[in-house]
């Protein structure tokens, strides 16, 4: 019994010694080197033992070190009675997990993890370790410009803005690009100011870095961009920003002067609205105007109206900058204008046969098309009356237009009104029976003329009233007549001029007494025939009779021959 005790103590000394060296030493076991293990912010810690589990393992141990070298030991797992017991450190509590090859798992990796741990496994005649090195990484949030520059202005050094970059571990760098090409510090054009602050709690860096940036013309509408380079468990990386787009300012090198509406359209009675620009940023907001024949400039906005031109304002227009006079832009305007005089105009009275001079007279401030109508259809020519005429009476329009100017029109007109007395030609026309006459009344006068019939002697009147329509200053009337004597027919034409008389004689039928004596002839003939057809019909009667008396008596009288002849002859004579 004496014996166990003294060889129970004996390898417990061993053992203790065994580790008290080791503690004191800390050798890895030969062929095991350094070994790290490269974890994310906030994830799982995993850290093999790396050291095959020997036959006579009594129990197996973690600890870390303290920048000090003291260890802090956190686990420990007992071969025999498969337990693991956690050490009381607060930092760690419900963070480890060890499990039976002795790994050991660290949950919600943090800044602080970041140490060389140990795993130990002892026997009862020695102790073995393996460490491990942790690293960890917090990957940065992605960068931002703030504290932009409102706008940057040419040939002036002036903070642009600062690019922030927070939560890292380790810390990053920060990287300026304009246009996607790499920003180098340049004196006196590109100052980059780079600085990094630890959170004290959380051990997590954050970057800013500040660029001052020398503009030019060029830069208008340039991205400019920054980035962070980072180191992660996987290698570097890099994260860039959102674009930035600064408004650059330069002074006005050049004036432009416009002219509103555009100035080939511009007539007398419109507005004029002239606008000076300059091309710098911010462009100028007052300007010097300079009117055709002021030598002094009008001071005013951007803009200067003028209302209701005339022609007389066609000349030309200029404006300067009020600081610098000598940077002006001019303009030449044509206030376009288009006069007519017809001459005459309104409603113009003339008698038949009088000439009368027309003229359309156009004045313009270039060449206008000239169009004549009359009512209502184009005229080929320009009217000219040498000799008026009734059908030269209408509504006549001279109208003319400048093409190139939108709504520059004029139009004058000339209403004609040619008149006349009445002028009366008559006319016969006998129809091909003979039994009527049609007597025509031609009148040419304006206003038009009323016509009147009148007749003298006995005659019936047909159709008196027909009438033609009045075209161009003429019209007629006729009537259909069968007189049975000589007549007269009086046409009276008569309008406010005058009235005039036109009488025709017009004898009567001489066809009726010729038709009167024929029809006598016929009944003549017809009386003449019909007796004579009596006479035949009693001669025959008569011979007949005779003829059979003759018969009876035949014999008794065949000796008396003369006096048959005589019989004879007698009848022929009756039949003649």
């Amino acid at each position: 019994m004496h014996l166990e005790v003294i060889c129970h103590f004996k390898k417990t000394f061993k053992i203790l010694f065994s580790l008290s060296f080791s503690l004191l030493f800390c050798f890895p076991p030969k062929g095991l080197g350094w070994y790290t293990v490269n974890s994310a912010y906030g994830d799982t810690i995993i850290m093999p033992c790396r050291l095959d589990v020997p036959q006579n393992l009594m129990f197996g141990k973690w600890k870390y070190e303290k920048p000090d070298g003291s260890p802090v030991f956190i686990a420990f797992r007992s071969s025999t009675k498969k337990s693991v017991q956690y050490d009381d450190v607060p930092e760690y509590k419900d963070r480890l997990s060890l499990s039976e090859n002795y790994t050991l798992s660290i949950s919600n990796a943090r800044i602080s993890d970041e140490k060389r741990f140990v795993c130990m496994l002892v026997t009862e005649d020695n102790v073995f370790e393996a460490p491990t090195i942790v690293k960890v990484f917090k990957q940065p949030s992605k960068p931002e410009i703030v504290s932009k520059a409102l706008f940057l202005e040419t040939e002036q050094l002036k903070k642009l803005g600062d690019c922030i970059s927070e939560d890292s571990y380790p810390d990053g760098n920060i990287t300026w690009y304009r246009n996607g090409k790499v920003l180098h510090p340049l004196e006196g054009a590109v100052v980059i100011i780079f600085k990094k602050e630890m959170d004290p709690v959380t051990q997590l860096y954050t970057m800013t870095s500040t660029l001052e940036y020398k503009t030019t013309k060029a830069d208008i509408q340039m991205p400019f961009t920054c980035s962070v380079t980072y180191y992660g468990p996987s290698g570097q990386k890099t994260i860039h920003s959102e674009q930035a787009v600064f408004d650059i300012y330069y002074p006005t090198e050049q004036v432009t002067i416009q002219v509103l509406p555009p100035k080939n359209a511009i007539k007398e009675g419109d507005n004029i609205t002239l606008k000076c620009l300059g091309n710098g940023n911010p462009p100028p907001e007052e300007f010097l105007f300079y009117l055709p024949g002021q030598p002094e400039g009008i001071r005013s906005s951007n803009t200067y109206t003028l209302t209701d031109v005339r022609r007389n304002a066609t000349g030309d227009y200029k404006c300067s900058l009020i600081d610098k006079k000598s940077m002006i832009a001019s303009t030449a305007i044509t206030v376009h204008y288009l006069d007519l005089s017809l001459n005459p105009s309104g409603e113009v009275t003339r008698q038949i046969g009088d000439a009368l001079p027309v003229s359309c007279t156009i004045s313009a401030s270039r060449n206008a098309t000239v169009v004549w109508m009359k009512d209502n259809i184009r005229l080929r020519s320009s009217p000219s009356f040498s000799s008026l005429h009734y059908q030269d009476a209408g509504n006549y329009v001279c109208e003319t237009a400048l093409q190139e100017v939108e709504g520059l029109k004029k139009r004058e007109s000339l209403t004609l009104i040619v008149e006349g007395k009445p002028q009366i030609k008559m006319t016969k026309k006998t129809d091909p029976s003979g039994l009527s006459k049609t007597i025509i009344c031609h009148v040419e006068g304006f206003p038009k003329p009323a016509i009147q019939w009148t007749i003298t002697g006995s005659g019936s009147v047909i159709n008196q009233t027909e009438e033609s329509p009045y075209i161009n200053g003429r019209y007629y009337s006729k009537i259909i007549i069968s007189p049975e004597e000589n007549v007269t027919l009086t046409c009276t034409a008569e309008n406010q001029l005058e009235r005039t008389v036109n009488s025709l004689n017009v004898s009567a039928n001489e066809n009726r007494e010729k038709v009167n004596d024929q029809a006598k002839l016929i009944v003549g003939i017809v009386v003449g025939l019909l007796l004579a057809a009596l006479v035949a019909g009693v001669v025959y009667w008569l011979y007949m009779k005779k003829s059979k008396t003759a018969s009876k008596h035949v014999n008794k009288d065949l000796g008396n021959m003369e006096e048959n002849k005589k019989l004879e002859e007698n009848n022929h004579k009756t039949e003649a």
